[in-house]
This record gives structure tokens, sequence and C-alpha cells, in this order.
């Protein structure tokens, strides 16, 4: 039996989130053969991990249109679009089933661990774009397998390799020895365990984004119920006039009302604020954790951290396949410019697809919130239209391909790292200010489940 050519294999996505599943649904309609892997047990294993988050965009906002499409068939009814999940019901109503309806399109506890070119390393340039991809995978019961692809479109996200508490981007000394008294994502204080870990403990918070406000109101509501329980907010600049964000001015009112919840925490005074503060070590003392920084200080002890200093993309499974990446954010070359937050504390960024998202080597392709780097904001609706551009060039279409379906109000990359010589610095607001990105959805934070226009 003749073997099948290139173009007769399926196109593997990496992912089954919201923007790789995404990239099965177009796949579909421009008829070609996805095969979604999924790491975890479930779709959006992710986007579950912090079900009770809920998200700054509306349901109107979070869906594919082509999605859409596939579902509208099994008799699922489109959530409210003005109400804002959270991400548990991102997860339960929207993206299991839109993997159910991909049926066996969609394998789960399938680990990619490897992309290359069959029979060619990173090295070989002969032949190498006429062979197909080899990835290498492993299932949750051990074995391995090699599945042949004609693509690949990795939409893995980067919620498993969150950014360290050191300044220097590397763990802390000691950090490691600590991992029991320390997380890295915003707690569920709804759930007994996880409550009782910061009831009436003395918790830092590393972090100056929106994951950082909402562990702030978490903690604040925490110790209006319970007596000495106090946030130690840690912040490696100084607090500005943008510190809390939009307020009231913020053209997304639930990350405004965020904002203003972090700020009422630290002005009642269930949270401190501690500036100009860049961890170097973790010392423990008896049961608790002395933080100390570059500069010598030493805080007093606290018995929990919570890090929420940004994520990084996982390239490790690509070491084999030739990428085009920028050498700070580790985000696509030519995409990288756009979203840098070195340059832009709060920018345009247009819709873009497959040529700001293409790599030397052709037929690989990062999406969604790994095509970001370490850039600290992104758009659901920007990832669906990155899909539907890269689809379209893998069906021949580079007319649908180049030609931009989206249009998205002013949008910045807010709450970024900014620039860290001067730890008293606050970013500019000329241009409309942060508060101008209606259309953010930063995946992993929002605000709290009191936020309005909640489902």
């Amino acid at each position: 039996m003749n073997a099948p050519t290139t173009d007769q294999l399926p196109v593997v996505v990496v992912g089954a989130g919201p923007i790789g599943l995404a990239a099965a649904a177009r796949l579909i309609e421009r008829g070609i053969e996805p095969l979604v892997l999924e790491a975890g047990p479930s779709a959006g294993t992710a986007v579950r991990a912090w079900s009770h988050v809920r998200l700054f965009s509306p349901w109107a906002e979070v869906t594919d249109p082509a999605a859409e499409k596939l579902l509208a068939p099994t008799g699922w009814v489109h959530p409210d679009g003005a109400a804002y999940p959270t991400g548990g019901e991102w997860a339960g109503k929207y993206l299991q089933p839109l993997a159910d309806v991909l049926g066996n399109k969609v394998r789960y506890g399938a680990t990619v661990t490897g992309v290359a070119r069959a029979g060619r390393d990173r090295i070989v340039d002969s032949g190498r774009d006429e062979q197909p991809f080899t990835v290498h995978i492993q299932l949750a019961d051990g074995r391995e397998e090699r599945i042949t692809a004609r693509a690949v479109i990795d939409a893995s996200g980067t919620w498993s390799t969150p950014s360290p508490m050191g300044a220097d981007g590397l763990p802390a000394l000691g950090e490691k020895a600590a991992a029991e008294r320390i997380s890295y994502s915003v707690p569920d204080l709804n759930d007994a365990a996880v409550r009782a870990r910061y009831a009436g403990k003395r918790t830092a918070v590393i972090g100056s984004g929106a994951s950082a406000f909402t562990a702030l109101a978490y903690l604040a509501d925490l110790a209006k119920e319970e007596d000495d329980t106090h946030a130690v907010w840690i912040l490696r600049r100084g607090i500005g006039e943008n510190t809390y964000g939009g307020g009231e001015a913020d053209e997304l009112p639930a990350r405004g009302a965020l904002g203003l919840r972090a700020k009422a925490a630290v002005e009642a005074g269930h949270a401190s604020a501690v500036t100009g503060f860049r961890t170097q070590s973790v010392e423990q003392n008896g049961d608790r954790l002395v933080l100390v920084a570059e500069d010598g200080r030493r805080l007093d002890p606290v018995d929990e951290v919570i890090v929420l200093t940004g994520f990084r993309p996982d390239l490790t499974f690509l070491s084999e396949v030739r990428l085009g990446l920028d050498e700070r954010l580790q985000a696509p070359t030519a995409l990288a410019p756009l979203i840098d937050p070195n340059v832009h504390s709060c920018g345009t960024v247009y819709p873009h697809g497959v040529n700001e998202l293409s790599h030397p080597e052709q037929g690989v392709y990062l999406v969604g919130m790994k095509s970001y780097g370490r850039a600290p904001t992104f758009l659901a609706m920007t990832g669906y239209e990155q899909v539907r551009s890269i689809t379209a060039a893998l069906a021949g279409d580079r007319d649908a391909a180049e030609r931009v379906e989206l249009t998205l109000p002013e949008t910045g990359v807010c709450g970024g790292a900014g620039l860290f010589d001067d730890p008293d610095a606050t970013q500019s607001t000329e241009g409309g200010g942060c508060c101008a990105a209606p259309a953010t959805l930063q995946i992993g934070i929002g605000a709290p489940a009191t936020a309005s226009g909640g489902c």
C-alpha cells in the first residue's frame, strides 16, 4: 500500500483550549483533517485550573464563529453574549461541548514531547521542506507514540510554565525548597482546604498585574471574616497613578472595579505594599518564610507566598524545528515589536495572522497565548483570527489568509513588565492609556465572582 501524501495527513493541533479547538473547527471548515492532542483529561484543562475566576470579556467575545457552526446542529444555545463567564463556565458550557462534537479528532492524555521533520533533525537542510512532521507523544499510561502530520499548530498556551519570583527571571534562591508554601495561581477561597491555607495567615503576593489584583481582593474579603489575615503586596516598581489600572474610567468595567478593590484593600489595611522590592532569595524561618531583596532588605516572616509574575512558553518539545523567535519575548519575530512591553506600556496590536506567525520552518505555527511568548496580555478574538488566517493558508487560500476579517477597538499591552531600571517609574498614559482596551481577555485572571455581568 502506498504511503499517504503529505496533503492527506492530518494537521496536529497541540492543546484543546479555546484557540486549539477553534483551530480544529477552522480546519474542518476548510476540509482539512485535524487531530487535537490534549495532555489533560478534558477540554480546557488549563482553563479549568482557574475555574473560579471570572473573565473580563463577555461571552460574545470568547466564542469562535466556526466553532458555533459545528455546535449549532447539536442544539447548543449560545450563552447570553453580555454576560461574563468564569473559567469553569467557559470550559463547561463551550469548550467541552465543542470537543465532544469533534469526537475522536481530540485525544486526551496525550502529552507532546517532541516535534521534528521526518528523518531530519534541525541541522539537516536536504529535502527538509518536503518531509512531513513527526509528533512524539506520551500517553497517560506511559506508552509512547509517533504521529505523522502535514503541519503543526501549537496552541498549548503558557499556563504550565509560570514565571518564578526571582527578579532576574530565575527562581529565587530557596524558592524550590520552599515549594510547599508557594503558589503560582490565584487561590480559590471557596475551596475549604484552600481557604484554611490562607485564613488567619500573613501572605506575600508578588506581582503587579490583574492576577495580583484578584488575589489581593480575595484575601481582603477573607480578612474581613478571619482575624489576622493579611496580605503583603510586593512590587518591583513604585506605586503611581496607573498602578491600579483605569478604575472608573476603564472601558472594561469588571477590570476597573477589580483595580479599585485592590486599592481599597491597601487603604483599608488588609494589605500593605512593599515597593521597589526585587526578590533574590527565600529563607525558611521555622514554619515561615522570609523574603530577601537584591538590595539586602528583609521582609517580616510570612506564612505563604503567591507568585503572580506572569507566564512563559514551554519551547522544549520544539527544539528540533526551526523557530524564528524574538530574543526578549520568545514570540515570533514579526509579532514581537507589536506587543513588546519594553516599548509599549499601552499600544495598538492590530489583528494578525499567517504572515506574522510564520517561522523559518514552514508548517509550524505558535498561536494563542503561546504566540505572545512572555508578553502579558492576549485577546481571545485575536487568537481566533490567528487560526482563521493560518488554516486558510494551509488550504492554499492565500487571499483569505492575508485578509483581515476582524475589527478590534484600540487595545494595549497593559500591566506588563515595563522598564525596571527605575523602581519608582510609572507607565505613561499618553495615547489613551491602559484603560482603552475593551476586548482584552487575560487568560487565567479576571474580576472576582461579584463582578457585574456574571453568569
